[in-house]
């Protein structure tokens, strides 16, 4: 059985129109010791998703299908019982650390607070307990008497991590955990959090709209578009060798290093994702498409593929492009 088992998740946001699908139906899988990456542009419902494994989402969010932590549906949780998963059997790095911290309290005192709550310690526990959380993540423990204004950016990202691993998880969601951080302190912070996947055993879900990133740290990746997984498979192979156009357009729109042509001209994707209040019919990355198809204003396409690299294209069902033009 795996870790985590997201079957069918829908989110939509009760608005004055009615209500806005911000995620259409998802399927995800991820094991323990393995990471999957989620790579999307801004407003593909990656964040949501992220928020909805821990039912994290407003009160105007409504969810449907299952999201399963070992076994347990976390949709359908009492509130006492996804009260002890939450840091004990799931916990979430937010991106924008400075945001995430209070700004008036020790960051000492901001990881004990978990450990305290889950773990029924004494105060003086809790404290050694998140000196060892900064020293295991590369800051010296006396650092906990710190504010988060008295840390740098890399410094407050290694805090989220070590309130995130507090409680001892099982997996961990990083909501693009190293957003505004400059390429070396992000080099770190990513090695840091492969490193420690790798040695506790346990899983990761990182989302990012880089995709080169998640190619590097992570083992598997899915590319989300308007709410969709468009496209999953080795992150390797997503990365080099997308079958979606989407993710080709990703891919294509990072440098890559010694390749002077991408670097003189790398290309981008006009337009922006569509509006999930207006949806246009059929593929929802048709208007953006320049492979599209007169069939693809049809339907959405379900995922197709073999040795386990999928994408939702006529162009995978359908190998060599065959279709009505």
């Amino acid at each position: 059985m795996s870790l985590l088992e997201v079957r069918g998740l829908r989110v939509a946001y009760g608005s004055g129109a009615g209500a806005v699908a911000a995620v259409r139906g998802v399927d995800l899988s991820l094991d323990a010791g393995r990471k999957l990456g989620i790579a999307g542009e801004s407003g593909c419902g990656k964040s949501t998703l992220a928020l909805a494994l821990l039912r994290l989402l407003p009160p105007t969010a409504r969810l449907s299908g299952e999201v399963l932590l070992d076994g347990e549906d976390v949709l359908t949780m009492r509130w006492g019982r996804l009260r002890a998963v939450r840091w004990a059997g799931a916990s979430i790095v937010f991106q924008g650390a400075m945001h995430s911290l209070n700004a008036v309290r020790g960051v000492g005192d901001q990881i004990a607070e978990p450990v305290l709550l889950h773990q029924r310690v004494t105060r003086a526990a809790a404290r050694r307990r998140a000196g060892e959380l900064l020293e295991l993540v590369g800051l010296p423990a006396g650092r906990a008497g710190s504010f988060p204004h008295e840390l740098s950016g890399g410094q407050r990202q290694r805090v989220m991590i070590a309130m995130a691993l507090a409680c001892g998880p099982r997996l961990i969601v990083a909501d693009e955990p190293t957003t505004a951080l400059d390429v070396m302190i992000q080099a770190q912070i990513l090695g840091l959090i492969g490193g420690l996947v790798t040695e506790r055993g346990i899983g990761l879900l990182m989302i990012s709209h880089d995709l080169a990133v998640l190619a590097d740290v992570c083992d598997r990746l899915a590319v989300m578009y308007a709410g969709r997984v468009v496209e999953e498979g080795p992150a390797g192979a997503v990365y080099t060798a997308a079958l979606h156009p989407y993710g080709r357009a990703l891919s294509a729109a990072f440098p890559r290093v010694g390749d002077s042509a991408s670097r003189r001209a790398p290309r981008g994707l006009p337009g922006d994702p569509p509006d999930p209040a207006a949806l246009p019919g059929g593929c929802a990355f048709r208007p953006r498409c320049p492979e599209a198809l007169a069939v693809c204003a049809e339907a959405e396409q379900e995922l197709t593929g073999d040795g386990g690299h999928r994408a939702a294209c006529v162009r995978v069902a359908a190998p060599g492009g065959e279709g009505r033009a």
